[in-house]
Parts: C-alpha cells; structure tokens; sequence
C-alpha cells in the first residue's frame, strides 16, 4: 500500500478514534515500515550507483576510453583507392598550408582570411 494512501487512512481513522485503536496502530506501524523500506531502497541504489560509477571510472582508466567499433564501409576497391588519393591530396594541402602559415607568420600581418575550402571532388557512385 502506497504511504499517501496509508496517511489518508490515518487521519480517518484519527477523526474517528472511537473505532479501533488497533487498527489505527496497525496502519502507524505499516507506514513506519513502509518508510523505512523505501529509504532503505533509496539508499542502496545509491550505493550501488557509487560502485558503478567508481568501477566504470577505473575501466576506464585501464583501458582507455570504450570506443564503438568501425563500421567497415563497403566500397569497390577503386573507390577505396579513390578515397585513399583524395584524403592524401587533403592531408598534403593542409601541412603545406600550416608550413606556408607558419613561415609567413612573421612578416604577413595584414593578410586577408584564407579562401574558401576546395569543393569536394567528384564522386560518380555516390558513395
């Protein structure tokens, strides 16, 4: 029985003592119970939300951060070699233009902001 239920019970009963002292202890007692239950409950699964959060930490830091495993896409293998030349073209323009940012750092004090990205490059799968 929820304890509202047994407060409202009380206080009838409390109105109408005449009744039944018994029953109005009985239902003190239930409600004690019922108390001590829920805080008891609460605090248990406090307890075990501390272990699980002091455990998931120490997982974590054994072995690093957990990770989803890749999804392993599913590409021709010309594509695959398409992508692969394209990122290689987009790594070596981006070292050659912190290379050119930091050389020119110096002396070029009222450059503009850098163009645009280049768009990317076609790609007739669709992938």
């Amino acid at each position: 029985m929820k304890p509202k239920n047994l407060k409202k019970k009380i206080r009838r009963l409390e109105k109408r003592l005449q009744q039944g002292p018994k029953k109005l202890a009985n239902l003190k007692q239930r409600l004690q119970a019922t108390e001590a239950a829920k805080a008891a409950k609460a605090k248990k699964k406090a307890a075990a939300r501390a272990r699980r959060g002091a455990k998931g930490q120490v997982e974590a830091k054994k072995s690093g951060a957990v990770k989803k495993p890749k999804k392993k896409l599913n590409l021709s293998p010309e594509r695959r070699a398409q992508l692969a030349a394209a990122m290689k073209a987009r790594w070596a323009a981006k070292r050659a233009a912190e290379a050119n940012a930091k050389g020119a750092s110096g002396d070029n004090q009222h450059s503009g902001p850098p163009g645009p990205p280049p768009p990317p490059p076609n790609r007739p799968d669709g992938a």
